[in-house]
């Protein structure tokens, strides 16, 4: 169980600001003195995928452990920037500070948003506002999602901020219309034989399919997780229904793999 104290959470939060100063220092942590933004970024990606880990989990324990894991990949990269005299950790806390209250004037003034849409259509508007604020030269509505995203989570923002600009299907039903086109172009890609046209309609069968999450209100990337450990949880047990036989999956005929598989399922 967490330990509670008298000590504030920005007495906290203050603590590891300065225990990363002094990994930092001259006398500090060789390793953490030999960091650079470039080297930390594959951590911050590891730690945000065990955060998720935790949370499909239910493991509560464990993601409080992993939330501190993953403060600590935003206090690195701020006193990193604090060194080069860039900004601090204070910049980006007054930042995002700053940002939610100017971008949530139905809680903190007097504006008004009464479902979700209606507060991300807000959001848009308001994040145009502030780049017209700042003189920055027109961008495109899809400029700011980043290209380095993995696919299906970018796929999943692009199509989601064209949605809220007007381009979109009208319901689901067309949307699943729009998956039975798409099977029947693959279908045909692959009887031509053509590697490049399948890989082509194999991405517009999955892009079809983010919008369908979309749509019915699933996350399309929580929604694999969850097959992902499912389909483990199966195999798994096939493999220990097969061991106590003394067998292996390699070798064993399809239809005693099946037969265990269907047996996982109903349990």
């Amino acid at each position: 169980m967490p330990k509670h104290t008298s000590e504030t959470a920005g007495g906290k939060f203050q603590r590891l600001v300065e225990i990363m100063a002094k990994l930092r220092a001259p006398g500090g942590c060789p390793w953490d003195r030999e960091q650079t933004f470039d080297s930390i970024k594959p951590y911050t990606l590891e730690e945000t995928y065990e955060v998720l880990d935790a949370i499909d989990r239910r493991d509560w324990e464990d993601l409080r452990a992993e939330l501190g894991d993953f403060m600590l990949q935003a206090v690195f990269f701020a006193q990193m920037a604090a060194e080069e005299k860039k900004f601090d950790i204070g910049d980006s806390l007054d930042a995002i500070n700053e940002k939610l209250v100017r971008r949530h004037p139905h809680v903190f003034a007097d504006g008004t948003a009464k479902t979700g849409d209606e507060v991300l259509k807000r959001w848009d508007e308001i994040k145009a506002e502030e780049r017209k604020a700042k003189a920055e030269a027109p961008q495109g509505l899809l400029t700011s999602v980043p290209r380095a995203l993995p696919a299906l989570v970018e796929a999943q923002q692009i199509s989601s901020r064209a949605a809220r600009a007007g381009f979109d299907w009208p319901n689901a039903e067309q949307v699943l219309e729009k998956l039975d086109e798409e099977r029947r172009e693959f279908a045909e890609a692959r009887a031509r034989g053509s590697h490049d046209q399948m890989e082509d309609e194999l991405g517009d069968l999955l892009f079809v399919i983010v919008n369908l999450a979309r749509f019915v209100k699933v996350d399309p990337e929580q929604a694999l997780r969850r097959t992902n450990a499912k389909f483990r949880e199966r195999f798994a047990h096939v493999e220990r229904r097969l061991a106590a036989q003394g067998k292996a999956v390699n070798g064993t005929p399809i239809e005693e793999l099946e037969a265990f598989w269907q047996e996982a399922k109903r349990q």
